[in-house]
């Protein structure tokens, strides 16, 4: 599928539906159907609970899937995380890139750290100190936080 587009400094990479984890071929054609191709288009009609909602009815599937799909979707927005991070962070527990703009850097990476451990039996997978501080910094640049 498509990759990223790059975004100018400041704003969002887009990129195709189909790319968001997690998501299968037919809720990805169902979101294509209903005229959401990319995750930013995602994340403007899920920003409320009555969009998120609305939505769920619409792909007569449960809010529970659309609320995750939601979240991704807008971890994908920090450009150094893109689609290929945001499962795994929110895994790990960082649900927004508010919460990834503030979270302490050896504490995420030590929940990273867990995370890998736990479930490939492998550290050597995990992300670098220095990529996980690549990620809050991107956080940050995004929300306006410092």
């Amino acid at each position: 599928m498509a990759s990223p587009s790059h975004a100018p400094q400041g704003r969002s990479p887009n990129y195709a539906i189909a790319q968001l984890p997690g998501l299968s071929p037919e809720d990805s054609q169902k979101l294509v159907d209903l005229g959401i191709e990319t995750t930013l288009q995602l994340v403007r009609q899920t920003q409320t609970p009555d969009q998120q909602q609305q939505l769920a009815n619409q792909l007569q599937t449960h809010l529970q899937h659309v609320k995750k799909w939601s979240a991704l979707a807008n971890l994908a927005r920090v450009a150094s995380v893109g689609c290929h991070y945001c499962g795994m962070l929110l895994y790990a527990g960082v649900a927004t890139p508010e919460q990834l703009a503030t979270t302490p850097l050896p504490r995420l990476h030590r929940q990273l750290m867990k995370l890998h451990i736990s479930t490939m039996q492998n550290k050597d997978l995990c992300p670098s100190l220095n990529d996980v501080m690549v990620w809050i910094q991107d956080a940050q640049q995004l929300t306006g936080r410092r």
